[in-house]
């Protein structure tokens, strides 16, 4: 089989791509991120802070968001506020808005 530098420097490339979008996709935020930190954001919403976000109320979640980019029933999806990170559904954060 002939191949040429070209055709397996694309394959290369294009195979690494692939595994860092894969990672990334993998990738959830950590509570104690500064970012994180500054919004609220916890896994678990029965755990926001209620003196210091007093805008939560029971029954907001990632999941119900309206900038979750999961499914309602995904345990992770995307955030934009996080970038590429991955945030819990049952997460919230100040962010939160009611999905449409």
């Amino acid at each position: 089989m002939n191949r040429t530098r070209r055709t397996i420097v694309l394959t290369m490339a294009a195979g690494g791509a692939g595994l860092a979008t894969a990672a990334n996709a993998q990738a959830r935020v950590d509570e104690k991120d500064p970012q994180a930190v500054g919004v609220g954001y916890v896994h678990d919403a029965s755990r926001v802070d209620t003196k210091k976000f007093p805008k939560y109320a029971k029954g907001q979640a990632c999941a119900n968001c309206a900038l979750f980019q999961g499914k309602a029933a995904d345990a992770w999806g995307g955030c934009p506020i996080f970038g590429a990170k991955q945030v819990a559904g049952k997460g919230w954060c100040s962010a939160w808005a009611k999905k449409a």
